[in-house]
């Protein structure tokens, strides 16, 4: 893919910013901006998934100062796709379709455990470096990990710590294993948890999930 010369992002190209606020204020807003068009062209060129380091990152980079309010999650989610929409190009579309494709397949021979497609590639931010991310649910969970081990697919283990609706933490087990150079996170859950996805961590609303005939259809449809 041909390489563009980048150019600073000007304030019309951002938005207007609000005429009532003052000088002061509408400077630290357009910083604010500036902050999350840094911070989702770290996440799409740098491998790096994580919100908050991503715009501590950015912030460093372009010189704000203490003052500076962070931008939330979702505004660096929309300007990262507003990246990925002017200079992905064809390269995106194919690597978010070849990772779907894995997901798919994986989904298929793991079908028992009702996999779902969470995450970047579920909802088109995925790059090069993005895992493809499922959830599965069984009683026990562990299931899983003799299923994998019949199947004497290679894997290791994880944890993560994810935050719930109440406010509280939970620590859930992920299997990490690869098909076609590609990274596949196993996320281990019961099967009471199919009725609530853990929160998103762009806006903390339920997790968009998508079973094995919607990721189908998303294909069909690129």
């Amino acid at each position: 893919m041909a390489h563009r010369k980048r150019t600073r992002t000007t304030s019309t190209e951002r938005g207007r910013s609000d005429p009532r606020l003052s000088p002061n204020a509408r400077k630290l807003q357009n910083l604010r901006r500036d902050v999350a068009v840094e911070a989702a062209r770290i996440m799409a060129t740098e491998g790096q998934r994580n919100f908050m380091a991503a715009k501590r990152k950015a912030a460093e980079r372009i010189g704000a100062g203490p003052r500076i309010v962070l931008p939330s999650n979702r505004e660096v989610e929309e300007a990262l796709r507003a990246y990925q929409g002017f200079f992905g190009g064809e390269d995106h579309t194919h690597n978010l379709s070849s990772l779907r494709e894995v997901a798919v397949e994986v989904m298929r021979h793991l079908e028992q455990f009702q996999p779902r497609l969470v995450g970047p590639v579920l909802d088109g931010t995925a790059d090069q470096y993005s895992r493809v991310s499922l959830h599965l649910f069984n009683d026990p969970p562990e299931a899983v990990l003799w299923h994998l081990d019949e199947l004497a697919i290679n894997f290791h283990e994880e944890q993560r710590k994810i935050r719930w609706h109440d406010g509280s933490h939970r620590l859930v087990q992920l299997l990490v294993t690869e098909l076609r150079e590609v990274t596949i996170e196993l996320v281990l859950f019961d099967l009471v948890d199919l009725r609530q996805a853990p929160p998103s961590p762009v806006d903390g609303r339920p997790q968009k999930r998508a079973a094995l005939q919607d990721v189908e259809i998303l294909l069909a449809a690129a």
